[in-house]
């Protein structure tokens, strides 16, 4: 087996032979578009399954997503943290988006190759969206003051999961001075409490749930 799966397998050791398999894909497809259009930074290639496809799985040991939960993925870049989440949570429902065209070929592609039927993959900008979703994922695209605004409109007001909807962001760093900006409430989840590589050890998953229900 990829020694990348390995170190998924090891933390979600309850995964499928398909899960297993779409995973193994992953790297072998994102190292084909990358040799066409940087999609990843050549050294993260190195680690990505670390770096990547771990990092953007870090959002599950927060909250497992349940049957028919709705995500919106924004500034999606070449997939993450969708990809490897919407592989984790084949009944949940994943909308990935990004501003940028050719990262979205790229993800469509490898949506396509994977055979993923519970994900959607569209060039557009968060602003334009209309829909409404019970959770919004992403990877730090901006700082939240900026996000927040992008966001506040599209999340369900019936709650269907563990943890009242909201936002579920992977952000490296010093978190508190950022979310402070905002005055609203949150809850910051360490990922080295989770993952033993160093790599976690600033690496956070921010949890804000949706207080304005009306």
């Amino acid at each position: 087996m990829n020694p990348g799966v390995e170190i998924i397998q090891s933390y979600f050791p309850n995964i499928s032979e398909k899960q297993i398999e779409q995973f193994t894909k992953l790297e072998e497809l994102y190292s084909d578009w990358n040799s066409k259009i940087n999609v990843i930074s050549r050294k993260d290639m190195d680690q990505f399954y670390v770096h990547h496809v771990l990092h953007s799985l870090g959002i599950s040991k927060v909250l497992q997503f349940q049957l028919g939960t709705k995500i919106l993925d924004i500034g999606t870049g070449g997939g993450f943290p969708g990809i490897p989440l919407a592989i984790l949570f084949p009944d949940a429902h994943f909308h990935l988006v990004d501003s940028i065209g050719k990262k979205i070929t790229v993800v469509k592609d490898v949506v396509k190759q994977l055979k993923l039927s519970n994900v959607e993959a569209q060039q557009a900008r968060a602003e334009e969206l209309v829909r409404k979703y019970d959770f919004v994922v992403s990877r730090a695209v901006t700082r939240m003051a900026n996000f927040y605004p992008w966001v506040k409109n599209k999340i369900r007001k019936e709650d269907i999961n563990e943890y009242p909807n909201g936002i579920l962001y992977l952000k490296g760093g010093e978190v508190d001075e950022e979310m402070e900006e905002l005055g609203k409430s949150y809850v910051v989840y360490h990922l080295e409490d989770y993952f033993k590589e160093d790599f976690f050890e600033t690496k956070k998953v921010v949890y804000m749930p949706w207080e304005d229900k009306r």
